[in-house]
């Protein structure tokens, strides 16, 4: 513990029905940071689980004082979970993980390592992926396309072993926005970042938490919040339909006057064809509108990212310590 009593680090690990990987986790997690030599806690945040995570959490706080559980009212998303951890973090250094061991713990000490060479955050990026094809090549195509749209050149932006001081951490926290994707927005706050190599393990049990359609809603999460790259690639691409549909509107008239009246009832169909790629565009514009002004929506609305239902907090004497909150504010 350091001069006011809080511990050096802090690990951060989001839960959804994951009560069949805890003591797995824990016999691994715990000797890797008792062998550090500094003081740490570790934070668990159910996020809405359905199965016995928070009573097998529970369960292991009383041989572990170092463990804080979080438990949120309801599902409020890993995103959530993440912010609330770094809100409720009293460590120095915050790690954040996955759950599953697909983020092996014994790769906590070179993020530590790094922490001690100076840097305020650690990126990493996943060697030797043990995750299926599809997983892969979705992973793969959401890192080249946010790295376009958003000018963030990090590696892996999908890994969640990751690394970050207390401020940094408490300036994400601080952030007022829905959705942030929070390894792209903590680069604007690092002076020093770093990415280094961690292996992956694939997952042997439990239930992966991403659908495709999670994965869908990840990447457009990821657009709207780094960048206004979707909008201006509409403005762009509704001005070359709208020449082209004015050019084809002159040949048009153009071919109806030299070849007649005739001719260009034969081309009825292709008028509908364009009329409906049209329509379609307009479609796919009023959707991603729509999506940014329902981010606004959501912001006036001023509705807090998370409820937390309950805390429980070890202490050295297994005593336990019961409280109610939700950010910027409490449950009555």
């Amino acid at each position: 513990m350091n001069e006011k009593g809080n511990p050096k680090l802090s690990v951060v690990i989001p839960m959804k029905n994951e009560a069949v990987n805890i003591a797995p986790l824990f016999r691994r997690l715990f000797p890797i940071l008792n062998a550090l030599k500094i003081s740490f806690e570790v934070i668990c945040i159910d996020d809405g689980s359905t199965d016995e995570t928070f009573s097998t959490l529970r369960q292991h706080q009383e041989s572990h004082p170092e463990l804080v559980i979080l438990a949120f009212a309801r599902n409020f998303g890993q995103h959530a979970a993440v912010m609330a951890g770094f809100e409720h973090a009293a460590g120095e250094w915050i790690i954040t993980m996955d759950a599953d061991l697909q983020n092996p713990p014994e790769e906590i000490p070179k993020l530590v390592a790094a922490f001690e060479a100076g840097h305020d955050l650690v990126g990493t990026y996943r060697e030797g992926r043990q995750d299926p094809f599809f997983r892969r090549f979705a992973s793969d195509l959401v890192n080249r396309m946010t790295r376009k749209i958003s000018g963030v050149s990090i590696q892996d932006f999908g890994c969640m072993l990751r690394g970050y001081t207390r401020d940094i951490a408490k300036q994400l926290a601080r952030q007022k926005d829905y959705r942030i994707f929070i390894p792209a927005l903590a680069t604007l706050f690092a002076k020093d970042p770093v990415e280094i190599p961690v292996s992956h393990a694939p997952r042997t049990a439990g239930e992966s938490k991403y659908s495709f359609m999670k994965l869908l809603s990840l990447q457009l999460d990821l657009m709207t919040s780094l960048s206004l790259a979707p909008l201006r690639f509409l403005f762009f691409t509704g001005s070359i339909i709208a020449i082209l549909g004015i050019s084809f509107g002159l040949l048009l008239i153009l071919l109806r006057i030299i070849l007649g009246p005739a001719w260009a009832a034969q081309g009825i169909f292709t008028l509908f064809a364009i009329l409906f790629i049209l329509i379609g565009g307009q479609f796919i514009a009023f959707g991603l509108l729509g999506e940014y002004i329902g981010r606004i929506f959501k912001e006036v609305r001023g509705h807090p990212s998370y409820v937390i239902r309950e805390t429980c907090r070890g202490n050295r004497e297994n005593l336990l310590s019961h409280e109610s909150h939700q950010k910027n504010g409490s449950l009555t």
